[in-house]
């Protein structure tokens, strides 16, 4: 420990290093229950590149792993600390270093959080799809350590469709560059993939090339309630079936409606079973919500509302965003789940969700970005109830198992991390594992990059 501190100490700043327990406590789990953690041996903020390859070369030579980290607002455990690490939190690595309208490119540093980089892009008139529910909070870095998604995917796509190009800090200190900052290119195999969703497993990022768009118009939204979630998931299947792009296409049942309503007074409809909520941000908004509410009505909707202004599309939203905090307030523990199904198979998956949550006796409730088939089933419990801390953990485990005989996967966008690694090999199978570790070890061969994740 002292060997591990003293030679830490020779290429940062004091301020770089934490090693007060107390606060390295406060660093050592994310977001996800269920998950264990350890005790770091000590917390590293570096600010440079410099410094990140420092922390490697010790590791490295004291065979210390590291444990990288972002914001820590994932929900895998994929950024807990495992017992004597470093924990690497990138948060104070957050300069914006270029923005180019010409190229349709950010460059960034691995703690910009989202939010602040969508509003700089903004400011000079491009647009940075990726919207993660946390993005006021969650940072670039762990975006592309989870491969994260968001509320715009339907149309826009994941985290990882919009990273061009990566510095890392490789397990021994040396710095990889990967990618391109051009609009096309195709040299080599495409290593820049490989560690978006890697969760810190592979390497440390750095600096990120990003792609941009142009800023779309402002969307407009529209709410449809239903009787039925299955009516809903039809209403899904209408619209894509028909060949509308939404900007956003989110449903939300009754359970997280009421949770919504309770912490927020949304106002929402507290008598429907479920609330799909669409948004456009073409050139002509009102008549393609026009469109796919007509095929909401064909579904079954008891009710069509669309916003009359962007200013009620924006309340909307927010209610969406506010759906997974808001659920946590329903009992003293969740467990968020992020099975991604085949659009036809939706309704099956809510369906089934249903029944799980009865035979268990539990509250679950349900948000989904359902134009991509990626639902958030979460779990409601009191932790302090052993018994029923067993039922949700088992029901947590049958609504994986349920995405997958429907022909899907354990996670659309929050990762492996520790909460599902056993999942993860049913998943691939053994020789897809067997590659992935072969991946893992030309990369990191003394397996010090977060230890005991994915695998």
């Amino acid at each position: 420990m002292n060997d591990l501190l003293e030679r830490l100490r020779t290429g940062l700043p004091p301020e770089a290093l934490i090693s007060d327990p107390d606060i390295m406590d406060s660093y050592a789990r994310d977001m996800a229950g269920f998950c264990d953690a350890g005790a770091p041996a000590v917390v590293v903020l570096p600010r440079t590149t410099e410094q990140v390859q420092h922390v490697m070369r010790t590791a490295t030579a004291l065979r210390t792993p590291v444990v990288p980290q972002g914001a820590r607002t994932g929900l895998s455990g994929a950024a807990n600390a495992s017992d004597g690490c470093i924990v690497l939190s990138l948060v104070k690595m957050d300069r914006i270093l270029e923005i180019s309208a010409v190229d349709r490119i950010a460059v960034v540093e691995p703690g910009v959080v989202n939010a602040v980089l969508s509003r700089a892009v903004a400011g000079q008139g491009m647009y940075y799809p990726p919207d993660p529910s946390s993005w006021e909070t969650c940072t670039i870095g762990g975006n592309i350590g989870t491969a994260s998604g968001g509320l715009c995917c339907v149309k826009y796509g994941v985290t990882a469709e919009y990273v061009l190009g990566l510095d890392v800090v490789l397990a021994d200190g040396r710095l990889l560059t990967t990618g391109r900052r051009t609009a096309k290119g195709v040299a080599g195999y495409d290593l820049t993939r490989l560690f978006v969703g890697s969760e810190g497993s592979l390497g440390v990022v750095v600096k990120a090339v990003l792609a941009l768009k142009p800023a779309p118009p402002r969307q407009l939204a529209l709410a449809a309630e239903f009787s039925s979630a299955a009516a809903a998931c039809d209403a899904v299947c209408r619209i894509m079936e028909r060949g509308h792009t939404p900007s956003l296409l989110e449903l939300m049942d009754r359970t997280t409606i009421r949770a919504v309503n309770a912490m927020a007074q949304m106002g929402l409809p507290e008598t429907t079973e479920a609330l799909l909520l669409a948004a456009f941000d073409s050139a002509d908004p009102a008549a393609d919500l026009a469109a796919v509410g007509e095929l909401c009505a064909a579904a079954g909707a008891t009710e069509v509302v669309p916003a009359e202004d962007e200013a009620e599309s924006e309340l909307l939203l927010q209610a969406r965003r506010l759906s997974l905090t808001a659920l946590e307030t329903v009992k003293s523990a969740t467990m968020i789940d992020d099975v991604c199904v085949p659009r036809s198979n939706l309704g099956a998956m809510l369906e089934g969700t249903a029944a799980i949550a009865e035979k268990h006796d539990l509250t679950i409730g349900v948000c989904a970005h359902a134009g991509d088939g990626n639902t958030h089933p979460v779990v409601c419990f009191d932790h302090e109830d052993p018994e029923e801390s067993r039922r949700a953990r088992e029901s947590f485990d049958e609504i994986m198992a349920l995405g997958l005989d429907l022909g899907g996967t354990i996670t659309g966008e929050h990762g492996v991390g520790v909460l599902k690694k056993e999942w993860l090999a049913r998943e691939l199978g053994p020789v897809g594992v067997e590659m992935q570790r072969g991946v893992k070890l030309a990369f990191d061969p003394l397996g010090l990059l977060n230890p005991g994740k994915l695998f």
